[in-house]
């Protein structure tokens, strides 16, 4: 295993407490493995709430509720509710920690997987920058990493270097031949889309930052349809949070076409939408809401932590969302990135780790990690790396369980 080291900048250092964490309410044993395999990981959540283990002594294990025994779940991650999940993790689940790196919360967002280079991108948590011209980003500062894989824990890990500033990136998805990324902003840098080319140098180009002349708040996630058009969420996070002005837009989802340069607002009503994603037929859309947790860091279980999904309708030859509904709610921390599978599953990283549930938003399983998951990234037959800020997971999935954005 690969345990290559990053060095920080002279002028950043670790903030102390990033500001924007999802807590676990379902606690689990800690420090624990740092690999598991094989059907001895897997645990069963009953429908009226209890767990049991699946495996040998399956037949004489008594079962009593999940709250006294999520704790014996702790050399078992995979907690299967329906038994599709089975399906999706095939005969040998598996869960590896890859890095662990206390210095700063480097695996937070994004996760984009470009394959022709086999390689990973990660945005990080906020982390403190002592530099004087950081003070447009309430000295912050968001670093992305890049992790090039030659074999599943075989990589060389480095920092991206690019000719301009990422200006706080945070969400990201596959774009041409590089990397889309949610540009946050700053306090006199405006926030919108960046494209990065994969390659060194990295050179960006802005593609979007306004609506009609107003500012954008601090996009999160972003996604591209196979129309070429490009949707993403805008909440309120980075005035919260200090580095963005008072907001001159309602919390919205916006779909931009860079053909044409048409921007439009597609849905709204959001407490603080975040992840957004496309079902395999690009039929659906799902949009996480995470009112949940504010910038400021508080939490409150009476707001939002739910999936809303949209049929998307063409009318006068454009298209239209109806029919929002709720999904799903997490029910642990708030729902934040969210992707699908081939079969139209949907995954969310929430605060006890990847939740999974059914095209019908019925919980079929999860992926448990101790301190939760912001966001995952699909890779190649199976594999998907779940990022818990200080740390990077690697879960191998069925080789069929694929994500629906590269289909590989």
């Amino acid at each position: 295993m690969s345990r290559s080291s990053m060095k920080l900048p002279d002028n950043v250092q670790v903030e102390p407490r990033p500001p924007l964490q999802f807590h676990v309410h379902l606690r689990i044993k800690s420090p624990g493995p740092t690999s598991f395999h094989g059907s001895e990981l897997i645990a069963r959540v009953k429908h009226y709430g209890s767990v049991s283990q699946l495996g040998p002594s399956n037949s004489t294990h008594m079962l009593t509720s999940i709250d006294s025994t999520l704790s014996n779940t702790q050399n078992r991650p995979f907690l299967i509710y329906d038994d599709t999940f089975l399906t999706l993790l095939g005969p040998d689940p598996q869960l590896s920690l890859l890095i662990e790196d206390h210095r700063a919360p480097f695996f937070h967002e994004a996760g984009v997987f470009h394959p022709p280079s086999n390689t990973l991108f990660i945005t990080s948590n906020q982390i403190r920058d002592k530099d004087p011209g950081a003070v447009s980003t309430a000295n912050k500062t968001i670093v992305i990493t890049k992790i090039e894989f030659s074999g599943p824990s075989d990589f060389a890990r480095d920092k991206v270097r690019c000719p301009e500033r990422n200006y706080m990136a945070n969400g990201g998805t596959n774009y041409q031949d590089g990397i889309l990324f949610c540009a946050q902003g700053s306090l006199h840098e405006p926030a919108g889309l960046i494209y990065m080319e994969a390659k060194r140098p990295h050179k960006t180009t802005t593609l979007i930052n306004n609506y009609h002349g107003r500012p954008f708040n601090s996009p999160n996630d972003v996604v591209v349809h196979s129309d070429g058009t490009i949707w993403f969420t805008d909440p309120i996070y980075g005035h919260e949070q200090g580095f963005r002005p008072k907001p001159q837009l309602p919390q919205q989802v916006y779909r931009f076409d860079p053909a044409s340069g048409d921007i439009r607002v597609v849905a709204d009503g959001f407490g603080r939408p975040n992840g957004i994603a496309f079902s395999p037929a690009e039929d659906t859309v799902y949009v996480t809401d995470t009112d949940h947790v504010h910038g400021d860091g508080t939490t409150d279980p009476a707001r939002a932590a739910t999936i809303y999904a949209f049929d998307i309708v063409i009318i006068h030859d454009a298209p239209f969302l109806i029919n929002r509904r709720v999904f799903a709610m997490a029910d642990t921390g708030a729902p934040d990135g969210i992707k699908c599978d081939v079969y139209g599953n949907v995954y969310a990283g929430c605060g006890d780790g990847l939740n999974v549930w059914n095209a019908g938003g019925s919980l079929i399983g999860k992926v448990l990690v101790e301190g939760g998951i912001a966001n995952f990234c699909f890779g190649r037959e199976g594999e998907v790396w779940l990022f818990n800020e200080h740390r990077l997971w690697r879960a191998k999935l069925a080789d069929g369980t694929k994500g629906a954005l590269l289909r590989i």
